[in-house]
């Protein structure tokens, strides 16, 4: 589904960019390791080739970039952007960790970027364009930076993330503060096939080749989710309740985690991918 009844003010993006800056704290966590894995799984999707040049907008703490970089090899490059310093600090250390010379991690703005047109043999974009103000404005930025050939690989969360886990953290904060409830979730704007392939065209875009895949993630134990929670969009809503009632609300959580022996959650994705045509 979309939720296109209304455009997010540009606050959305402010907002986002605050939250993930904090998050960053535990998006290398094992508990978190879905970043990696469907940042992986997205650059494998476009089967990149040594010597391409490509961008990975939204990059985070480099789930997406730092395989690229591995990928196209020494002649090639990448360059991972995203408003958040300390993500991006991150992915700068893991990538000296890992010996990569050939990937840049620059504070840029999505939908500005500045960047010359059709300059990048793939871009790719992970579990970020819901974030955008406007996120037909936000493809058609970046499928403008696509050189002939090349692709833009654009990865969404599918509908029911992180459930059955995710309905109870709404309940243990409504039980605290139900003006907070559903006030920031905006990985659910879009979560469909059909309204992803929908922006596409809105944008000008080739039509993209789109597989939805129903995901689980295991939990090793309640603690697990309340680290979930703090290393996704979910920290928003905690850094609002202040720490008395955050506390109440992580025991309530866990308390039903624990009573209902959830032991996994849904992670289900949706891949898209679109090329440009040679001229």
């Amino acid at each position: 589904m979309a939720d296109r009844a209304a455009q997010p003010s540009e606050s959305l993006k402010t907002a986002s960019a605050a939250t993930y800056a904090a998050t960053a704290d535990h998006f290398d966590d094992a508990a978190l390791s879905f970043w990696d894995r469907y940042g992986r799984r997205t650059v494998a999707r476009i089967a990149l080739r040594p010597g391409a040049r490509v961008l990975d907008a939204c990059c985070g703490t480099g789930a997406s970039a730092l395989p690229a970089a591995h990928d196209v090899g020494p002649d090639g490059h990448v360059l991972g952007i995203d408003l958040s310093e300390p993500a991006l600090a991150l992915a700068r250390a893991k990538a000296h960790r890992q010996g990569l010379s050939n990937v840049e991690f620059r504070a840029a703005d999505v939908e500005h970027t500045q960047l010359p047109s059709q300059s990048f043999d793939a871009v790719v974009c992970v579990f970020g364009v819901f974030f955008l103000p406007d996120i037909a404005a936000g493809i058609r930025e970046l499928w403008r930076l696509v050189r002939p050939g090349g692709q833009l690989a654009v990865t969404i969360w599918g509908p029911r993330f992180l459930e059955p886990a995710t309905s109870g953290f709404w309940d243990a904060v409504g039980a605290q503060r139900p003006d907070l409830v559903h006030g920031f979730h905006p990985w659910t704007r879009v979560t469909d096939p059909e309204a992803l392939t929908g922006l596409f065209a809105e944008a000008g875009a080739e039509a993209p080749a789109v597989a939805a895949e129903a995901e689980m993630h295991p939990l090793a134990g309640p603690q697990d989710w309340w680290t979930i929670v703090l290393g996704t969009g979910y920290r928003a809503t905690v850094e609002r309740l202040g720490a008395e009632a955050a506390a109440r609300v992580r025991t309530a959580n866990l308390a039903r985690i624990e009573a209902d022996g959830i032991r996994e959650v849904e992670t289900n994705v949706v891949y898209s991918i679109a090329r440009r045509p040679v001229l």
